[in-house]
């Protein structure tokens, strides 16, 4: 099937000048969102993946289906504040300013491997941020995986020395 087909762009969105690829209309898609699913756990199905690390929000989306099929657990990462028991915290930085990340500090075991994923791969920030809680924890990051990856931005650069993977690529 071609994932492509199934993502809206949208000119201008947020602001002018930015083509955003919309994943609502491949998640409504029940073909497409399962082909993406099937299409990731096949490739970490023989990953020895313990856990699955999803960012907030749109890694939920595909993080869970995934351990899911995996058979492993899933472990949110989310923004400051979102998470009930006490945390750890990774801030990262932003064109103008910073962001944090955090979770749970009993999440990860020392040792267990841990696949992060996300809907998108811009600049790679974000997901450097999330190895570093995985990290922090004594998890070892076995791999990155992406619906999206914006090949442009060279999200792969601060992500170097790490198994990264996406189901489509844009170079524009």
């Amino acid at each position: 099937m071609d994932l492509a087909a199934t993502i809206r762009s949208v000119p201008d969105f947020p602001i002018a000048g930015i083509l955003f690829y919309d994943i609502t209309t491949l998640l409504k898609n029940p073909i497409a969102l399962k082909e993406s699913i099937d299409r990731l756990t096949g490739q970490y199905q023989n990953a020895g993946v313990d856990l699955v690390v999803g960012i907030e929000s749109r890694g939920f989306i595909f993080g869970i289906p995934l351990a899911y099929n995996l058979g492993v657990g899933f472990v949110p990462v989310r923004k400051p504040g979102k998470l009930p028991a006490a945390t750890i915290a990774e801030s990262y930085a932003l064109e103008y300013g910073t962001n944090t990340l955090e979770v749970h500090v009993d999440a990860i075991e020392k040792g267990q491997k841990v696949l992060i994923v996300d809907d998108l791969l811009a600049t790679g920030g974000t997901a450097k941020a999330t190895c570093g809680l995985v990290e922090k924890l004594g998890g070892q990051v076995v791999g990155l995986a992406f619906a999206i990856e914006l090949t442009f931005l060279n999200g792969r650069d601060i992500l170097k020395g790490y198994n990264v993977f996406s189901l489509l690529q844009y170079d524009t």
